[in-house]
């Protein structure tokens, strides 16, 4: 791969993280951790219920830190649990702070059985002027098991 490669993404239960992982292995691109600045409990039905209303108001939590720019990257992956069949609020922050122009982001997810939901389409809203390609949608419990899957993915998008 010659351009530049960055994954962004955030994991609150470590399985999107995992799937970064395997993403960075086969491409050797740069990690960045998407972190909001208040972590979300612990407890996993009281995130999703701070989830869901943060969705709803279209709130976009502050950041632990952010990248300066994202001149230095062609190809932008970007990682999140699907959360009421969108990203996670932080994900949205991250996307927002970004000029997208030129960039290529393929999307990729973890979720509970909601698959991509809408998240392609939010993506493609945030990041005006990138070219967005199809992305992956893993299932939790799967993940563990997932490097064929991305290797495959990679393989489909082009990435690999």
């Amino acid at each position: 791969m010659e351009e530049k490669v960055l994954i962004a993404y955030y994991s609150w239960s470590g399985k999107t993280r995992h799937l970064a992982l395997l993403i960075q292995k086969a491409t050797k691109g740069e990690l960045f951790d998407i972190e909001p600045q208040d972590p979300y409990p612990s407890s996993y039905t009281m995130t999703v219920q701070q989830a869901k209303k943060e969705i709803q108001a279209g709130y976009k939590p502050p950041l632990q830190r952010n990248l300066d720019s994202l001149k230095p990257y062609g190809i932008v992956f970007v990682g999140s649990p699907n959360w009421w069949s969108t990203i996670a609020p932080p994900v949205a922050t991250f996307l927002l702070a970004h000029d997208w122009s030129g960039k290529t982001v393929a999307p990729f997810v973890t979720h509970g059985g909601g698959g991509m939901g809408r998240i392609e389409r939010e993506i493609a809203k945030l990041c005006p002027g990138a070219t967005l390609l199809k992305g992956l949608a893993v299932y939790g419990q799967e993940v563990e098991k997932a490097q064929e899957k991305v290797q495959a993915w990679l393989r489909e998008i082009g990435l690999s």
